[in-house]
């Protein structure tokens, strides 16, 4: 048995390894949410987590039963698929009691050119521009009717701001 007269220091580093495993799978059952793993690699308790959240977006419909004239606008043309909240931000009080808040009016300069600026990553048919020379630095309702921005269809032909 000349073989095993050393084999003291791999017994020890086999037990070390052992008490290694044990501590982790000690830690990881105080550190891993017991919910983990029920669907899949998925915390399962989070979804009564985000259904207890309280809701904040009315969604388009909400607003299109109020704002029909709006609707009516927007649905002709290039903008009917954009939803209300997606501009205005989550409007749920708004949709509940309408004196409660009054949707802000969002700036069409930063807003129009986070979807319409310019970009190599978009389709070639989507509407483009350089902000700073497209406009000269003059708000997009100016020449454009957010709800439905035909070229050369101002706010004031439009009936004034929506």
């Amino acid at each position: 048995m000349n073989g095993f007269k050393d084999a003291g220091h791999l017994f020890r580093f086999a037990g070390l390894f052992v008490v290694a495993f044990l501590v982790f799978w000690v830690v990881r059952g105080f550190v891993v949410p017991k919910t983990f793993g029920q669907y899949g690699h998925y915390r399962a308790a989070a979804i009564a987590e985000y259904a207890a959240r309280p809701v904040k977006f009315a969604g388009h419909q909400a607003c299109e039963a109020c704002h029909t004239d709006i609707a009516s606008t927007k649905a002709g043309g290039p903008h009917a698929r954009v939803n209300c909240e997606a501009c205005h931000g989550a409007l749920a009080k708004h949709a509940e009691d309408p004196t409660s808040l009054t949707p802000a009016k969002p700036d069409t300069a930063v807003l129009c050119a986070r979807c319409h600026t310019a970009s190599a990553a978009k389709p070639k048919n989507f509407p483009q521009v350089d902000p700073a020379e497209h406009s000269g630095g003059a708000p997009c309702q100016t020449c454009h009717n957010p709800h439905s921005p035909v070229i050369g269809a101002t706010l004031a032909a439009k009936g004034g701001a929506q």
